[in-house]
């Protein structure tokens, strides 16, 4: 009796144990996307209100707006093409360790000008603006040739892997219409059975009309050799025929 109370306590304490995993696990899984949907919402909030400032707003900072949405926009995009080819082509990887060096500099850049956005002096701010745009344009130069590499690459895999699969279609077709190779020489064939059988109908059709004709003259009279005429030996001569007066 003790020992199955003992087993009952146990399999409560492992089920309450696996009950807590379950909760943490699930809870985990709702708050990263809980976290996930409010990230994304705050990025569009404030993409939406970076390109409302680039348009809406001119001078300085409307030329910041501008160049925090080219930075982000470059970056984010880089970001999915990597992220979504490393799962099928495992040689992405290193260039997904490069973006994530390169998205420091980029997440750097970023904070400057978000900065400089709610700085009163606009002089100063203004001849920043020359190297702020050229950091702007290196890196998003560099995530944009990881960006075209990575899609020239997926590209190429797709058209190497479709020319395989017409090749292997072609040969399959082929396959399938096998009798129009094999038509003309069975064609031949029969022509040649056709013919050889119509040569010898007509072979036995002369035999028969030449029987027949042999039959309608009658046999060939025998006539009886004179035995004077005949030679037994090749230097006796002939004995030639009597005349009659």
């Amino acid at each position: 009796m003790e020992a199955v109370i003992l087993i009952l306590g146990l399999l409560f304490v492992a089920f309450m144990a696996l009950g807590v995993y379950v909760s943490v696990k699930v809870i985990g899984a709702a708050k990263r996307g809980v976290d996930r949907t409010i990230t994304q919402a705050r990025r569009t909030v404030e993409e939406t209100t970076l390109r409302a400032k680039s348009f809406g707003q001119v001078g300085v900072a409307g030329e910041l707006a501008q160049l925090r949405l080219s930075l982000r926009t470059s970056m984010r995009a880089t970001q999915e093409v990597l992220q979504a080819g490393v799962a099928e082509d495992a040689s992405l990887s290193e260039s997904l360790g490069l973006f994530q060096r390169l998205s420091v500099h980029g997440r750097e850049l970023d904070d400057e000008l978000k900065r400089l956005e709610r700085e009163p002096d606009r002089a100063t701010v203004a001849s920043l603006l020359p190297g702020l745009k050229q950091r702007t344009e290196r890196i998003t130069h560099s995530a944009e040739s990881l960006r075209w590499a990575a899609r020239d690459r997926a590209r190429q895999f797709a058209d190497d892997d479709l020319a395989a699969l017409n090749t292997q279609i072609d040969v399959e077709a082929g396959a399938l219409r096998h009798w129009t190779v094999e038509e003309p020489a069975a064609g031949a064939a029969g022509a040649a059975g056709a013919a050889g059988a119509a040569g010898a109908a007509g072979g036995r059709g002369g035999d028969r009309a030449r029987s027949a004709q042999a039959g309608e003259e009658g046999p060939e009279a025998l006539t009886a050799r004179d035995p004077r005429a005949q030679t037994g030996y090749p230097w006796q001569k002939a004995v030639r025929p009597e005349t009659t007066n």
